[in-house]
Formats: C-alpha cells, structure tokens, sequence
C-alpha cells in the first residue's frame, strides 16, 4: 500500500517537503505584491520603471499576476494535503508540471540572461541597473527556486499517486 502525498516517512519528516516549500516560496511571493500594490515602498524600485509604475497604480496586469502567484502557491498545497484530492490527479499533475517548467525555464532564462550581462559577456548597458541587479539576484531566482521546488514536488507527487 502506498502512502499519501503527505504521509510521515521514517526518519519522521513529512514526505511533502518540497510541496510545502514551494507553497511557501509562492505565498511570500505574493505577499510582497500584495504588499507594493498597498502602497508599500521597500524593494519596489528593483522591478524597472514600467512594471514599478503599473504596480504603484494597481494595473489589472499586477493584481491578476499577484492573483496567479497566489493561486500557483495553493497548488502545492494541494499536492500533500487531503482537500487536494478533491482535484482529479490529472489536473494536479498538468497543473503541477506546466507551472514547474514554466518558473523554471522564467527564472533560469532570466537569471542567466542578466548574468551574462553583469558579468559583461554583451555590451549591454542596461537603462536601470538597479533593476537588473534586483532581477538578477532576487526576484528571478526566486522564480527559478519555486520553479525547483515544484518540480521535486510533483515528482513525489507522482510517485505517491501512481496507483491512484
């Protein structure tokens, strides 16, 4: 008999680890969103000038991207805890799976992109290097991260419910 998604293993760690790490990746992603889109400053200036003035007037773009980390954090959840299988395992899995290669192909691109850049691999002078170094060593790793986490998640995800 397989274990669930979330089962204790024997060393007594939940099996779900990467799950409720790619939640919490996800949620405090969102959070900081949340947190620009109420008039928070800190940090704001390391996204470039047009996505600071969308997020600072609260664009339908940032609210719905805000909205889609939210939404993209609960799926992790939704790998290891009991109101998940309300969903059909195919679902999760197609949803699971897209969102992993998506954060991960996003963030590697980028963080590799912006690094060649800094390193001065193209003469490329960029219009706002505070933006480029806040992507570069913030914001998109932290994509590639999530992207990673959600990755090993729905490998133990698979595992766990192969026989579902």
């Amino acid at each position: 008999m397989r274990s669930s998604p979330g089962a204790q293993s024997r060393a007594g760690h939940s099996s779900g680890w990467p799950a409720y790490a790619a939640f919490g990746v996800g949620f405090l992603f969102a959070l900081v969103n949340v947190y620009w889109l109420l008039g928070g400053e800190l940090g704001l200036n390391t996204l470039g000038d047009a996505v600071e003035a969308d997020t600072r007037r609260g664009a339908p773009t940032v609210v719905a991207a805000t909205a889609v980390k939210a939404a993209a954090a609960v799926l992790g959840l939704a790998l290891v805890r009991p109101w998940g299988r309300l969903f059909p395992r195919l679902l999760l899995s197609a949803a699971g799976w897209t969102g992993a290669v998506v954060l991960v192909l996003y963030g590697g691109t980028l963080t590799i992109g912006q690094a060649l850049i800094e390193l001065g691999a193209f003469d490329v002078t960029p219009a706002d290097p505070t933006a480029l170094r806040g992507h570069l060593y913030l914001w998109d790793p932290w994509f590639l991260l999530w992207g990673l986490l959600l990755a090993l998640a729905m490998v133990r995800f698979e595992r766990a419910t192969s026989g579902r």
